[in-house]
């Protein structure tokens, strides 16, 4: 196809985004947001060269969602190819490697169109063929043709990106122009917060509230809004920040401005950041390098004469350095030196060792971060990296390194990993046994890996996957595995199926499962399943399935891989038996909630209306029906709700209400109480308040109570043509039909109608209501001022037995059907909550994301963090046994940042002269009687036993009278668990752990390791 052609089919529109696909992905402020979106939806893509580097970058940018992506690889596929390249097969050998891999990437994403541009083997890529795209990126092309398409791309403003690997090194290149303005160069949310004064002055001083720190720089942007007085500020230019204090800052002169008089926020203004960037040609001589690993600081000046070293000594041989071969590394080492004098010559002997290698984490992590500068190019959004990238993992080389002759190409699929690591390591990964929890984003990404190295195809090898989640759509655009006919299906079933046609060495050796893991299915997950694999690799999306399987490997002393991402950030963790601490010995303080009285009475920001609309959903649509379902089918329900809940006399007139009073038999009538709940929400609620705390209200201080971060609210008035006040009437009304099994409706003028003749009683407000207005106070209730009694109540009641039969249905919260009401109702009782309060409402992709607390994702972060990951795991494969030699790191693609430390070892105990750490344990064989076991702490250790527990059970303890502990110390193990807690031992259960609490000699008391007791 020529060029001209290909650019007439690049008619650049601005294209719909697909909330439902890219939902993760458009989540501002971790990652990408509508406005990048649509500046990426009209970029076009060029990626030349489609090994497995490329196919990692086109992949990741395709996910992401540009507007084309054009690839270039005429060149035959090899056998060796298929070591990292995912979408080549071996019946693909001797094809184009564009025309076997192109129609493969075009399944990603039904959005991105993916054209192949042709061409002839050997005919390498030209200026004329690079016209008409944004962004051309050059994938292991020679250095004269990277300096050849660079000089034309930086002339005529297209953004250029060259990478390369080469075994466990890598290498990339950004050239964005001379003029490149970045719009949000960290991709954070802007900041913003309460003022509560704002100077008259030359170099005006403004103070926040002293509940949060500002958070502000020297030479950041605010502007203003709701200032009263000083009403210039309000919308103002950007005015440029000067730092103060905690609480304050400078913004320069106010002097022409009215007077402060009260209120105000400040938010942060992302200003464009304008960046030059040189050409490949002058940053050769005067290069600029972006670190990737600080321990490593001297290693980018070394590759980058090595890396030229390598185009040159192939210019002058026709081929690259032989594999282990000392006479080609002298020789490359020697080209070297004369570019960089002091450059590493171990280092560079590696590079010449590995230079035909491909090793697929590699790819991962170099393909993740090129990608991700793809879409900065495309979007401006987002600091790309200036301009140099050189990574390596020499840690990841076996210990004992391989001889000339172990690695040499067998003509295997393999042979781009056998050339670093050697046939006799390419063995143990071929017989390694991996147990992988999840199969999303991070799990895909995992599996794709582990089939491109083999791992576990040997004969003693194995992968086990397990995950209960089923697909949905939100899933195809970051877990590319799977595609649009696998949406219902179980990922680890599919993802295990789609790898193994990627690799059908696997075929036999890669198991799903649907089990999840957790202490129901420890009968699943035994102790013989942890005895047949070598380690665990975690991929999953939350803290407690994390903190229970290391609780796992701890115990059963497996290695364990944690890894996680949210947007651009990532972070990788290694856990070693008896080297390093567990997953559980540090954890991230627990996020910062926000204070129930504000949510309840004072919001002041959306995501507090956002808030308070999900409790709203769960109490009228989710709670109310369990309750009634609870009562009709619970023998004694009302008993223990009366006795035993704070709020009985609430959820029996919810009973009541739902049941009896208010039962609707059609849709007429739910438009009728949505209508109700409108007024008693919004307008009635809302004047009781400012009843019970007026407009002018003083608080304690002296001060006026509604101020600061008390906004006073007003109450609204319903009107029908409004269309938030309609959409709170349509999902209201249809998810309350859905409670009692009614048909539902959509037509707005149905609903118009009913809500405009709604005769809606005169509300008065009452005396004496409580206002919870901080949390130290109790809570309010709806029926304080209510004398009613509960048990009067219940008694009019009918008996369930009346309604034999008869169910509601709770509605179960589901952020991702678009038909269900479930986001819709969100958006509009958030949005009409926002407008009682003066705050600015939110649209529904961003009220979906904060309801659904959507944990946003990207395919590069994902990509990138695995092949981290993975190149740990070849560390733990080769059983390196010291905590320099790995590594846990933490990445940010939008600063972009990489950082990397030494794990933190195992903390070391003490009782007496004996140290300990969380990995060791006493282990009791053949079920001893509770006696035998307190004797040989006394005898052995000389350590006293005051109690001894399992699970939730106190099986004895020193005060628990003589008559008792004559019974339980004579008692086998076994025997006393079941004793105590009047339950059979689980036929599965061959052990059981457990904790005392002991004393030394000295009666001091000492902290000792758990205790296992087997059967």
């Amino acid at each position: 196809m020529s060029a001209s052609n290909q650019g007439a089919l690049m008619d650049v529109d601005e294209a719909q985004i697909d909330e439902g696909l890219y939902s993760r992905q458009l989540q501002v402020p971790y990652v990408l947001g509508h406005e990048a979106m649509k500046r990426m939806a009209a970029s076009n893509v060029l990626i030349v060269g489609l090994d497995g580097l490329g196919v990692e970058i086109a992949k990741n940018i395709i996910l992401a969602g540009v507007k084309s992506v054009t690839v270039y690889d005429p060149e035959p596929v090899r056998i060796q190819d298929l070591s990292s390249q995912f979408f080549l097969r071996e019946d693909d050998v001797g094809k184009p490697r564009a025309d076997a891999a192109a129609p493969r990437l075009a399944e990603l994403n039904t959005y991105v169109p993916v054209r192949n541009l042709g061409g002839n083997a050997g005919q390498p890529i030209t200026v004329d063929l690079v016209k008409g795209f944004q962004v051309v990126v050059l994938v292991n092309q020679s250095l004269q043709k990277q300096l050849e398409i660079n000089d034309w791309t930086h002339q005529n403003g297209i953004h250029f990106i060259s990478a390369e690997t080469r075994g466990l090194f890598g290498a990339a290149f950004n050239d964005f122009g001379p003029k490149f303005a970045v719009v949000d160069p960290t991709g954070e949310q802007p900041l913003t917060g309460m003022i509560v004064s704002v100077e008259k002055d030359k170099e005006a001083v403004v103070t926040c509230l002293d509940e949060t720190r500002h958070g502000l720089e020297d030479g950041d942007f605010v502007t203003f809004a709701e200032v009263q007085g000083m009403t210039e500020l309000n919308g103002c230019e950007p005015r440029k920040v000067s730092v103060k204090g905690p609480y304050t800052f400078a913004i320069g002169d106010t002097t022409g401005l009215g007077e402060y008089k009260t209120g105000g926020i400040f938010t942060q203004v992302k200003m464009p950041k304008i960046l030059e960037f040189k050409s490949l040609r002058e940053s050769l001589k005067n290069p600029d390098f972006w670190i990737t690993d600080f321990a490593k600081f001297d290693r980018p000046a070394t590759l980058h004469a090595g890396f030229q070293a390598l185009w040159q000594f192939h210019a002058e041989q026709q081929r690259f350095p032989r594999p282990r071969n000392a006479e080609d590394a002298a020789a490359l080492v020697s080209l070297a030196k004369k570019l960089e004098a002091d450059a590493d010559e171990k280092v560079l002997t590696e590079l010449s060792y590995q230079a035909v290698g491909n090793v697929a984490p590699v790819n991962a992590v170099i393909g993740g971060l090129v990608a991700q500068e793809v879409l900065k190019a495309c979007s401006a959004k987002f600091h790309p990296v200036l301009q140099f990238t050189y990574f390596d993992s020499l840690e990841s080389l076996p210990s004992t390194l391989p001889s000339e002759a172990d690695c040499q190409p067998t003509g295997s699929r393999y042979d781009g990993q056998v050339v670093v690591f050697g046939k006799a390591f390419q063995d143990k990964i071929f017989n390694h046994r991996q147990f992988l929890v999840g199969a999303g984003a991070i799990g895909c990404e995992m599996l794709k890996n582990w089939s491109m190295i083999g791992l576990g195809t040997g004969q003693k090898g194995s992968i086990y996957v397990t995950d209960l989640d089923t697909i949905e759509k939100s899933n195809l655009n970051r877990q590319f595995l799977f595609r649009a006919k696998d949406l219902g299906n179980f990922k680890s079933v599919v993802a295990a199926a789609a790898v193994t046609e990627m690799n059908p060495d696997l075929k036999g050796h890669i198991q799903g499962s649907r089990d999840p893991v957790g202490p129901d299915t420890e009968s699943v997950y035994s102790e013989s399943f942890f005895a047949g694999i070598d380690g665990v690799t975690n991929a999953l999306d939350n803290v407690k399935a994390r903190l229970y399987m290391d609780q796992r490997c701890v115990f059963y002393e497996k290695p364990l891989l944690d890894s996680g991402t949210l947007g651009t950030k990532g972070n990788t963790q290694v856990i070693i038996p008896h080297l390093t601490e567990s997953y559980a010995s540090s954890q991230d303080p627990p996020e910062k909630e926000t204070p129930s009285c504000t949510v309840k009475n004072f919001p002041n920001a959306i995501q507090h209306c956002i808030e308070w609309s999900r409790t709203e959903f769960d109490n009228l649509f989710v709670k109310p029906a369990q309750s009634v379902n609870s009562y009709l089918s619970e023998p004694g329900y009302l008993d223990s709700t009366l006795k035993y809940s704070g709020q009985g006399k609430e959820q029996i007139e919810q009973i009541i209400s739902y049941l009896v009073k208010d039962r609707p038999i059609t849709f007429e009538e739910c438009i009728v109480w949505a209508r109700l709940q409108f007024e008693e929400r919004y307008n009635n609620g809302i004047r009781q308040l400012l009843f019970s705390l007026p407009k002018d209200a003083v608080g304690t201080n002296g001060q006026p109570f509604w101020s600061g971060p008390k906004r006073a609210p007003d109450p609204l008035t319903f009107d029908s043509s409004d269309p938030t006040h309609l959409a709170f009437i349509i999902a209201a009304a249809n998810l309350h039909a859905f409670n009692y099994g009614l048909r539902g409706e959509t037509d707005p003028s149905v609903f118009r109608k009913v809500a405009d003749s709604v005769v809606v009683p005169e509300f008065t407000p009452r005396s004496g209501v409580k206002i919870q207005v901080n949390d130290n106070e109790p809570v309010q209730n709806a029926g304080d001022a209510d004398p009613s009694d509960p048990v009067e109540l219940a008694k009019t009641l009918p008996s369930p037995s009346s309604f034999a039969g008869f169910r509601l249905n709770p509605v179960e919260f589901e952020k991702d059907d678009d038909t269900n009401h479930h986001i819709d109702f969100i958006t509009a009782a958030s949005n009409l909550r926002a407008l009682n309060y003066t705050i600015n409402p939110a649209d529904r992709h961003t009220t979906k994301q904060i309801a659904g607390k959507i944990i946003p994702a990207i395919a590069t972060t994902t990509s990138l963090v695995v092949g981290l990951v993975c190149l740990e795991l070849l560390k733990v494969i080769d059983g390196k046994n010291k905590l320099e030699d790995y590594k846990n790191g933490f990445v940010n693609l939008a600063l972009p940042f990489f950082g990397f430390s030494e794990p933190i070892a195992a903390k070391k105990n003490k009782y007496g002269t004996t140290e300990w750490t969380l990995w060791d344990r006493f282990e009791f064989t053949g079920n001893p009687t509770l006696k035998e076991l307190i004797t040989w702490f006394q005898k052995e250790h000389k350590l006293d036993i005051a109690m001894v527990s399992q699970g939730v059970s106190m099986l004895w303890s020193s005060f628990v009278g003589k008559k008792k502990s004559e019974e339980r110390l004579p008692m086998k193990f076994t025997d006393l668990v079941e004793h105590v807690s009047k339950k059979p031992v689980p036929a599965h259960t061959t052990h059981f752990v457990v904790e005392v609490m002991a004393s030394d000699e000295d009666g001091e008391d000492v902290e000792i390791p758990f205790i296992v007791v087997r059967k």
